[in-house]
């Protein structure tokens, strides 16, 4: 073995794992940092996602005469008149029908009871009734944590609405000004950045509006397999569940999780255990069709990701930062795939011209290939 060799290549590895160790620590700096914003951060990305489903009825307006301001006004107001749409599809059935789902849930305890007192389980009424003080003793106990749980879950909403309300102004400004970003930019970037930059922006806002659009195309599907499954078992009360299981769409695992729960519990006030177990079954063969099978094919063919990357990336992004690393995950695997793409793109090397010599004697090959007279 050649010692002039060994060292070479120790010293190549050596700095090989110097610069990954940088790159590794510039991501983590990045992280922090972003960690550090995120309160600005989470509206921006909220807005930049809404952005993407909006801006090409903005962009048709102003296409069609109207004012960038005035087509981003016009847009805005309508996406909060179908949002509050979709919000009264929702609670005004739920209302009416109050009364009735209040008799529902107290005939479904008595049921729940009745089954629990029958065999294999047997459980008495005074066991019922220890089982209720014990519970009731341990609330008391831990009603500091209750109150605390409580203030928490009200800043939580505080919070939320405040995003909401941020993000929307942001959506405004993105459609009245987001088609001059991109030249702006470019005046703004020295030397080759001012290429670059823009070029990959471009990119990664074409794969978000690509996976927002698909992500909605998803829910879609959901909500009418769905909804057709509980018009047909007879459940009440379908539009409202069917649009919640669109709006649901869009919040990853939890979404799905609680408008699955809230169509059981509906099924089991109204129809019966029997009904609510099949209604549970339809929903399990729609979320694992759509969670297997609909949204990696259809996200991986609009962003470019292999189905498995899409199921792998929300994998990692619901173990690292939960439901919003899970909401994440996909657009932030688009973009890495796009830059990787870009940089592909520049690094590789030209193609090489063939010199004179060479196109001679392709020529004399091809003539001496042809057939004779």
């Amino acid at each position: 073995m050649s010692s002039t060799k060994t060292r070479s290549a120790l010293a190549t590895a050596a700095l090989t794992s110097v610069q990954i160790l940088a790159v590794l620590l510039a991501i983590w700096v990045g992280l922090r940092l972003l960690g550090i914003a995120w309160s600005v951060v989470w509206p921006l990305v909220i807005a930049l996602l809404l952005t993407t489903l909006t801006e090409p009825p903005s962009r048709w307006l102003r296409n069609h005469g109207f004012k960038p301001a005035l087509a981003a006004a016009t847009v805005t107001v309508l996406s909060l008149l179908v949002v509050i749409g979709a919000l009264v599809l929702i609670v005004v059935p739920v209302a009416s029908q109050s009364s009735e789902l209040v008799t529902g849930v107290e005939q479904g305890i008595a049921q729940l009871r009745e089954w629990a007192a029958g065999p294999p389980l047997n459980i008495g009424d005074d066991q019922l009734t220890a089982a209720l003080d014990s519970g009731v003793a341990q609330l008391q106990e831990r009603v500091s944590d209750i109150i605390n749980i409580g203030l928490s879950g009200v800043s939580t909403v505080v919070n939320g609405v405040v995003n909401a309300v941020l993000a929307v102004f942001l959506m405004f400004f993105f459609l009245k000004d987001g088609h001059r970003f991109l030249p702006w930019l470019r005046q703004q970037l020295p030397g080759r950045l001012s290429e670059d930059v823009p070029v990959v922006a471009g990119r990664s806002w074409a794969m978000l509006g690509s996976f927002v659009r698909s992500q909605a195309f998803v829910g879609a599907l959901d909500a009418v397999f769905i909804g057709i499954g509980l018009w047909l078992v007879g459940v009440p009360l379908v539009l409202p569940l069917a649009v919640l299981t669109f709006l649901a769409a869009f919040v990853p695992i939890v979404g799905a999780l609680f408008a699955g729960f809230v169509a059981v519990l509906i099924a089991l006030v109204f129809n019966g255990f029997t009904a609510a177990l099949i209604v549970l079954a339809i929903i399990l063969a729609v979320q694992q069709l759509e969670g297997n099978v609909f949204q990696p094919m259809i996200q991986s063919k609009g962003l470019g990701l292999h189905a498995a990357v899409v199921l792998l990336a929300v994998t990692l992004g619901g173990s690292l930062a939960g439901i919003v690393g899970s909401l994440l995950a996909v657009p932030v695997a688009g973009v890495i795939a796009v830059l990787w793409g870009y940089l592909r793109e520049q690094l590789a090397e030209p193609e090489a011209e063939p010199s004179p010599e060479d196109a001679e004697i392709d020529e004399e090959s091809l003539e001496a290939a042809q057939p004779g007279d």
